[in-house]
Order: structure tokens, then C-alpha cells, then sequence
């Protein structure tokens, strides 16, 4: 890292630049689905970089292996439990439960009920499954839109953006070998704080802005008749519009029987109590947390310790999650054995472009890394006296403005940043991966599919769209890049 700047320096950091680039112009461009794309960027930037022909294929196929035999796993169940969650009932009884009560706790309300959804799904999943709720919420109390549709928007982004099991932190997590308990406790923390000034907050200054009421697809989807046929019409519309997915699979729009802002299945025949769901739901979390415990407070030699590792990690904790739901989103509510493990099946079907975007966004890293860009950028920020935490938001600002995707912004800016990251503590490593995930959720605008299903969702202009979700977005990634850049001087 203190060697002197050379010629290849020079080559590995002009040949990153250009691979970005490619990767940049045929998602956006040509419209290429971003798996390919990183594919080919990869390969371009190995033999760009001077790596050995017949070596360049083994060190992206070593760098999608090293993510997705971790990364993959959690995912995979991360979406059986979400599936599990809305099927059996159980997102429809919190939302139930925290849905009574005084009209001006309704956007701190939602918040928590999107925060608490957002735990196990994906942004879109999450974002089908909440949006008949804040449409029938904005119904009934004749308010303005933005008012609850901000502060559920920021706690599905916020999750989606910081907290494990989301694709975008595990991935950041295993290239830079952060501890996933430290992450999540940190996340947590920086979590609230920033869904409470993005949401609740700035819902209120959005509602001011555009003062529309229930409009768009999402009404016509919560009092009409039909959901799943606009729903995965809208769907497709949007995802064609944006040219580029935020690689975050779409949910099925499902509806359940035709109810109102129902999730549940037809097949339940009860639904699952408040208090067993939050337990389901909270369980991972608990375990994980158990362990980040146990890395700060309890000696290495503690004959508990393995034990407490064992039970902490994110696949155990997410497994037991899952086997836990299979009863209590599951056998209780009255699913079958078989009609279980078809919907298990089900969840994973539209995770799969997913995993093999944040499998090829390791590839990728790993090129860099082998070519030697990560050494160059390394030298670069000692120079001009960078943190890696500083320079990890940067990076993932840049490729998210360019490619419109979270995930592609994290695991590429993991990847720059990995070499100068190695050292950290454990808590400075994982606030470098929140700074990171801060990074990737900056100004979402047209080539992110996000910003079309909420246009579309809530019958809003692009302008407007932009005045909101944009903003709502950038001020995300401030405030979560302001507070780990605090706890950074703290911890």
C-alpha cells in the first residue's frame, strides 16, 4: 500500500473506469439484463488489467463463488420467509393491529409496519404487499398520499438498503468480511434515526409538495376488482419503462381472495396472532444479535462462545426463521405439507436473476481485485487521505447514479474498497458496509424500476415523482452516511 504510483496503476484505474462504463452503458444503453453485463465487464477488465488469459475466467468464476456460497443461501431463505409472511396472513395481521388507533400517528405507524415487513422481503415485495394498505389508508382518511406513503416508502429502503438478509448489505458484508451482528446492531442504529427524518418527517414536507390524494394503479388495485391482472401489468409496464431493474425481484401482486388490501392466501383458514408473526419475524434477528453480543462483550475463550456463534449466524438464525414459519405461518393457518412446499418453491423462483446479479457483481470485484485496481485506488486514497468509509459512500453514489441498481452500487464499491478496508475493527469494517449501503441508495431516478412502480403506484408525474421518492432516497443515503460517519469517530 506504500509503494510508489507506476505505469500499471495508471492502466488498472483507466481500465476500471472504462469497465464501469461498459457495465453502465449496456444495462442503461442496451437495455441488457445487468448478470450479462457485469459478465462481460468483468471479463473485459481481467484482460484489460494484464491478468493471464487462462486465468481470467477462474478469477470471476472465484469471485461469484466466494459471494453466492454465502450470500445465496440467505437470500433464498430470506424469500421463503417473506412468502411464507404474506401468504399465511401474517403481514395483513400487523398491519391490523397497528392500524387502530389517533389518525396522526398513521405515518409513524406506517413506518414501523414497513420497517417490520422490510426485514424479510424484497423492496418490491414489500412494496406490492404495503401498497394496498397505505391506498386504503389514504381512502379512508381522505388525506394526501405522500403523508403515508413517504414514511412507508423510507422504512422499506432503509431495510432494503442497510439491514441483513437484503442482498445489497450480505453482499458487502462477505466482500469485506464485516461481521454480519455488528452490522446488523449498527444498522439498527442507524436505521431508525434515518427512516424517522426520511419518512414521518419529510412525509409531511412531500405531502405539501404534492398534495394529491388516492390516485394511480395502487387505488385502482385496493378498491377494484382484479388486483392481480393491474397488478403484474403494472409490473411489467414499469420494469420495460425503467430499462434497468433495481435488480430486487417484483412480487406476484397477489391479492388473495379479492378482499381489500388483503395479502392472505385463499388456502389459510386462520390467520397467524400478532404476537406469534412478530416473534416469527423477529427471531433471526434476535439470534444474530445474541451473537454481535457475544464479539463485544465475551471473551474468545468462553467454553459458550461456539455455541453463541453457531446459533448467531445468518444462516442458522434465518433457517430456524423459516422452520418456525413452516408452523406458524404455515401448518397453524392451515396450509398442507404439500401446498407448504409449493410455496416455498414459489419464493424462489424471482430471486434468481437476483442472486446471479450479486453472483457476477463478486466476479466483477474479483477482477478488480486480482488486476490490481483495488491496490492503485488504495494508494490513491492514502494520498489524498480518504477513509474507506468516506471513499465506500462515494464509489457507491457514482455507480448508483449510473446504473440506477442498489445492488450493482454495493457489491462494485465492496469490491474497490475492500483493499484499503483490510485492518478495520470489526465495528469500522461494518460501518464502512452501512456507509456503503447509504451510498447505494442515492437519488433514485428513470433507470431505477423503483422510481417507476411508485410513479405508476401512486398516479404521480415524473416531476412529482422526483420532488418525493428522489428526494425521499437522497436523504436516506445522507443522513444514514452522516450517522455512520458519527458512530466511525465514537466506536
Amino acid at each position: 500500500m506504500h509503494q510508489p504510483w507506476n505505469g500499471h496503476d495508471t492502466q488498472v484505474l483507466v481500465v476500471a473506469a472504462i469497465g464501469i462504463a461498459i457495465v453502465v452503458l449496456l444495462i442503461v444503453w442496451a437495455k441488457m439484463h445487468a448478470f450479462l453485463a457485469l459478465s462481460i465487464g468483468a471479463l473485459f477488465v481481467g484482460i484489460a488489467s494484464g491478468i493471464a488469459l487462462d486465468k481470467v475466467t477462474t478469477s470471476y468464476e472465484n469471485g461469484v463463488g466466494s459471494v453466492l456460497g454465502y450470500v445465496g443461501v440467505l437470500i433464498a431463505l430470506g424469500a421463503m420467509l417473506g412468502k411464507l409472511l404474506a401468504d399465511s396472513g401474517g403481514a395483513d395481521k400487523i398491519v391490523d393491529t397497528l392500524l387502530h388507533g389517533r389518525p396522526a400517528t398513521l405515518p409513524w405507524k406506517m413506518a414501523l409496519i414497513a420497517g417490520i415487513i422490510g426485514i424479510p422481503m424484497f423492496f418490491e415485495i414489500g412494496l406490492v404487499l404495503l401498497i394496498p394498505v397505505v391506498m386504503l389508508a389514504v381512502h379512508r382518511s381522505k388525506g394526501p398520499a405522500m403523508l403515508l406513503g413517504i414514511p412507508a416508502l423510507a422504512g422499506l429502503s432503509v431495510l432494503h438498503g442497510f439491514i441483513p438478509p437484503h442482498p445489497g448489505p450480505l453482499a458487502a458484508i462477505g466482500i469485506l468480511h464485516a461481521n454480519v451482528g455488528v452490522t446488523l446492531a449498527l444498522g439498527l442504529l442507524i436505521a431508525v434515526p434515518t427512516v424517522i427524518i426520511a419518512g414521518p418527517l419529510f412525509g409531511r414536507l412531500a405531502a405539501r409538495m404534492v398534495p394529491i390524494g388516492a390516485a394511480g394503479a395502487g387505488l385502482a388495485v385496493t378498491v377494484g376488482a382484479g388486483g392481480n391482472a393491474q397488478t403484474s401489468e403494472l409490473q411489467d409496464s414499469s420494469t420495460q419503462a425503467a430499462g434497468v431493474r433495481r435488480d430486487t425481484p417484483l412480487g406476484d401482486g397477489h391479492m388473495g381472495d379479492g378482499r381489500v388490501g388483503k395479502a392472505q392466501d385463499p388456502d389459510a383458514t386462520r390467520s397467524p396472532s400478532f404476537t406469534w408473526t412478530l416473534v416469527t419475524l423477529l427471531s433471526p434477528l434476535v439470534l444474530m444479535l445474541i451473537k454481535a453480543g457475544a464479539d463485544i462483550w465475551m471473551d474468545k475463550g468462553d467454553p459458550i462462545r461456539p455455541l453463541l456463534d453457531f446459533i448467531g449466524d445468518p444462516v442458522f438464525a434465518l433457517l430456524v426463521a423459516v422452520l418456525l414459519a413452516m408452523i406458524t405461518f404455515g401448518t397453524r393457518v392451515g396450509f398442507s405439507a404439500s401446498i407448504l412446499t409449493k410455496k416455498i418453491g414459489q419464493s424462489l423462483l424471482p430471486i434468481v436473476g437476483v442472486m446471479l446479479i450479486v453472483g457476477a457483481g463478486g466476479g466483477f470485484k474479483q477482477v478488480l481485485v486480482d488486476g490490481g485496481t483495488g491496490t492503485a485506488i488504495a494508494k490513491i486514497a492514502v494520498a489524498a487521505s480518504l477513509s474507506a468509509l468516506v471513499l465506500g459512500w462515494i464509489v457507491a453514489v457514482l455507480i448508483r447514479l449510473a446504473t440506477g441498481s442498489a445492488t450493482v452500487a454495493t457489491v462494485t464499491a465492496a469490491g474497490i474498497i475492500a483493499p484499503i478496508a483490510t485492518g478495520l475493527s470489526p465495528a469500522q469494517l461494518a460501518l464502512v458496509v452501512l456507509a456503503i449501503g447509504a451510498g447505494s441508495l442515492f437519488f433514485s431516478h428513470v433507470n431505477d424500476a423503483g422510481f417507476w412502480l411508485v410513479k405508476e403506484y401512486f398516479g404521480l408525474t415524473v416531476g412529482q415523482t422526483i420532488k418525493t421518492w428522489s428526494v425521499m432516497e437522497t436523504i436516506i443515503s445522507l443522513v444514514g452516511f452522516g450517522l455512520a460517519l458519527l458512530l466511525s469517530a465514537i466506536v
